[in-house]
C-alpha cells in the first residue's frame, strides 16, 4: 500500500527527483492523500502536510535536500509524534502499516485543501510573531492548535458537518 502525497508547483520545484508523474495505481489506504505545500520560517523550509480527508495538519520543519532521502521516515514519525500530542495514542507500527510507502505526485488542485492550507499559514505567519524565530516556536503545540480549529467537513451545512481535524482523525482512526 502506498499513500499519495501530491505537492505544490512550488514544492515540486524543489523536490522533482522524487516526483513522480503520475500516480501507480495503487490503492492508497483509509487515510486517503495528502496535500503538502512550503512555507519559510527564518530562511528554512518547512513543509505544511494536510491530510485530505480530514484536513489534519503536521508540519516538517528545516527540511533540507539531504532529508529527502529519509523524508518517509521523518514524515512517519512526525504523523506518529503528532498523534500521540494529541492524545491518539496507538503503536508506531500500526501507523507505519497505514502509511505503507509514500508517493510525491504532481499538484491535483484540489482547492478546499489548498484553501485550508493556505488559511493554516496565515495562523502560522501570526503565531511567527508571537514567538519570534523558527527555534522558540513549539511546532507540536501549534499543530495542535490547528488541529482543533472548528472546520466545516461535509456537504451539507448541518452542525454535524462542523467538527475538528483532531476528531475527524479520531474517527478515521476509530479511537
Amino acid at each position: 500500500m502506498r499513500t499519495p502525497i501530491h505537492t505544490t508547483k512550488k514544492l515540486e520545484k524543489l523536490i522533482k527527483k522524487i516526483v513522480k508523474p503520475q500516480s501507480s495505481g495503487e490503492v492508497c489506504g483509509i487515510l486517503g492523500k495528502w496535500n503538502a505545500t512550503i512555507f519559510y520560517v527564518d530562511r528554512k523550509k518547512c513543509w505544511l502536510i494536510s491530510n485530505a480527508r480530514t484536513q489534519y495538519v503536521i508540519i516538517l520543519t528545516d527540511i533540507k535536500a539531504s532529508d529527502l532521502r529519509n523524508i518517509e521516515d521523518i514524515f512517519k514519525n512526525a504523523f506518529y509524534g503528532q498523534l500521540v500530542y494529541d492524545g491518539m495514542i496507538t503503536d508506531f507500527e500500526r501507523i507505519e502499516s497505514l502509511i505503507g510507502g509514500l508517493d510525491f505526485l504532481p499538484t491535483d488542485n484540489d482547492k478546499k485543501t489548498t484553501g485550508f492550507q493556505n488559511h493554516r499559514l496565515q495562523d502560522l505567519r501570526l503565531w511567527h510573531y508571537q514567538f519570534g524565530s523558527l527555534e522558540d516556536m513549539p511546532m507540536k503545540e501549534l499543530s495542535s492548535r490547528m488541529n482543533r480549529m472548528i472546520i466545516h467537513l461535509g456537504a451539507g451545512k448541518k452542525k454535524s458537518d462542523y467538527t475538528t481535524a483532531t476528531d475527524a482523525m479520531k474517527l478515521l482512526l476509530n479511537f
